[in-house]
């Protein structure tokens, strides 16, 4: 059963990010990047990713919402002071777009919180101006 005691951990996410020109097309519309996140557990107890969600923007403004159990199909649990990274990728049918969202972590007392991710850009260099 959860606390009733709301337990805000300090969560640090960082996120780098890359244009795949290999992968990706003009011709087909189709970009794809690569992100590489790195979580860290700054708080004094463990805690296990339950979940993401992403928010995924392109130029044109069409979102895609991505959901679903851990990342990369693993539920990592960091230890206070331990950090865990993971590489994924987006495809957008746009040169640029924009990514969002949060993971949700429970910890061995099973409070449940989320830890946002702040929005970042993702853009093909070679269209800028």
């Amino acid at each position: 059963m959860p606390s009733s005691e709301i337990y805000s951990p300090d969560m640090s996410i960082t996120v780098q990010t890359q244009f795949l020109e290999h992968e990706s097309s003009l011709e087909k519309q189709r970009f794809v990047f690569g992100y590489t996140i790195s979580i860290q557990n700054h708080s004094s107890k463990p805690v296990k990713l339950l979940t993401r969600y992403w928010k995924i923007t392109d130029m044109n403004d069409k979102v895609q919402e991505v959901e679903g159990e851990g990342v990369i199909g693993q539920q990592p649990r960091l230890e206070p002071g331990q950090e865990f990274e993971y590489t994924s990728g987006a495809v957008l049918a746009t040169s640029a777009g924009t990514m969002e969202g949060h993971y949700q972590f429970i910890t061995d007392d099973n409070d449940i919180f989320d830890a946002p991710i702040p929005i970042f850009s993702l853009i093909d260099p070679s269209q800028l101006h």
